[in-house]
């Protein structure tokens, strides 16, 4: 089944794969990712009222909000970013301004097709690339006299297939030849502006091209890498650009997602005034606001509506509550989750379970200096244990006290390997015990370390 076709179910297991628990949020997204799918095959004008049902995940630091976006986009093969709430500002602030999102998003979905369109040419653009450096390795010699020119076409063709032959079996791959790449002489310039020059939809380096000659370098290069420049440079020429960027449009429109985190940072806490240090937050929550609901936001490739992004909003919300948030900004976000705190349980599955487990990283990096590491059970219980003792005690920052947890654990192994006859180690629950108990103990120790 073609990624962009799973179920809910099947997005639901794909997410397993890499988040504990949180199966309310996952399930949420799930139906959201699957109704985009839905929406695309409806015909009639009803389809261009179907609007997405935005999401808020709430809660604390560490329980799985941005993986969960993240293997979103990357199950719907849809254009994805991830933004910080709190590092946009009201128009007039210094700050950037809310419409760069859109832009940004524009631009990677533009990176995106044209990866996949180069993909699509690669082999095409490798045979041209050979042939590039087959005139390289025997240029063809010019001869005046007619009589030998026939013997000569006859050598070449047969000295030429050798070569060819030579080059596709690999044979040729480190020899050094001289190639010739065009260069724009375009200087590095920095524009400054409230918006950017991409306000106005214009490409500033590409009218600067235009201006300047292209520069010719000269480089000796091994074949292997003249047939990369080659590549990319035949690539770039078998590709259209212009249903590049439509195709990008296309798809931020209709399957783009906004990750935007750290919103409860824009929310104004309860009872707060509307002036001091924070006098902007309303402010970006207003500028937020006509993206999320709709509107046509000009970038370099021309306009992109908003209406149907899908935009997944997280906090953590210590301080504030999503009702702080004004009404209008609230309503747009109609599905909200609260993310579940993960106890010891989740902590072993976590150790354990995922495709990218902590546990399994380590084993891998370790297994580059040939050294086996193997945890026990009852050491990984520990471990968790200790990860719920510490977030108790001091802030609970989620499945992230792992981290702290095994880079303390794991410091003096980590630091002595390279140097040692150690080929195998096993981490057992005496061995957590001895090294973590008293900095876990130690209140003051802990507070820095872990």
């Amino acid at each position: 089944m073609n990624r962009k076709e799973l179920t809910p179910q099947e997005i639901v297991n794909e997410l397993d794969q890499y988040i504990i628990g949180q199966d309310k949020a996952k399930k949420a997204v799930a139906i959201a990712l699957r109704n985009r799918w839905r929406r695309q095959r409806v015909e009639g004008d009803i389809k261009e009222d179907i609007l997405p049902n935005n999401i808020i995940l709430i809660g604390p630091t560490g329980v799985g909000k941005t993986e969960i976006a993240r293997r979103l986009a990357n199950l719907a093969h849809a254009p994805f970013i991830k933004v910080e709430a709190s590092k946009y500002t009201e128009v007039g602030y210094v700050g950037r301004d809310v419409e760069s999102i859109i832009r940004d998003l524009t631009n990677i979905a533009v990176n995106m097709v044209k990866a996949e369109r180069m993909e699509e040419v690669r082999e095409q653009a490798e045979r041209m690339a050979n042939e590039r450096i087959l005139d390289i390795l025997l240029p063809r010699r010019k001869t005046a006299t007619t009589d030998f020119q026939i013997d000569e076409d006859v050598q070449y063709r047969k000295t030429r297939e050798k070569l060819k032959e030579m080059l596709n079996n690999g044979e040729l791959e480190q020899r050094v030849i001289e190639i010739t790449t065009q260069q724009t002489a375009v200087p590095v310039m920095q524009v400054f502006g409230p918006a950017g020059i991409e306000e106005m939809g214009l490409n500033l380096s590409e009218l600067l091209e235009s201006a300047f000659p292209k520069r010719k370098k000269v480089q000796k290069v091994t074949v292997e890498e003249a047939r990369r420049i080659f590549a990319q440079e035949e690539a770039q020429k078998l590709i259209d650009m212009d249903a590049v960027i439509k195709e990008a449009i296309r798809r931020v429109e209709n399957s783009g997602i906004v990750f935007i985190d750290e919103i409860d940072k824009i929310a104004a806490r309860g009872g707060e005034g509307r002036s001091g240090p924070d006098v902007s937050r309303e402010g970006v929550q207003r500028d937020i606001l006509p993206i999320i609901e709709g509107c046509t936001v000009q970038t370099k490739y021309g306009p992109v509506k908003t209406d149907h992004i899908l935009f997944i909003a997280a906090g953590a919300f210590h301080m504030s509550k999503p009702s702080d948030l004004i009404p209008e900004l609230q309503g747009r976000f109609p599905i909200r989750v609260e993310m579940d705190n993960l106890g010891k349980e989740e902590f072993v599955k976590i150790l354990k379970n995922p495709k990218n487990a902590l546990i399994k990283q380590y084993k891998a990096l370790l297994e580059t200096e040939g050294v086996q590491i193997e945890f026990d059970d009852g050491a990984i219980e520990e471990i968790a244990e200790l990860a719920c003792e510490v977030n108790e005690k001091l802030e609970n920052i989620g499945a992230r006290r792992l981290h702290t947890i095994l880079t303390t654990l794991l410091e003096d192994i980590l630091f002595e390997v390279p140097n040692s006859e150690i080929k195998k180690i096993k981490i057992t629950r005496k061995f957590v015990k001895e090294k973590l108990a008293d900095l876990v103990k130690d209140r003051d120790l802990s507070k820095y370390i872990l």
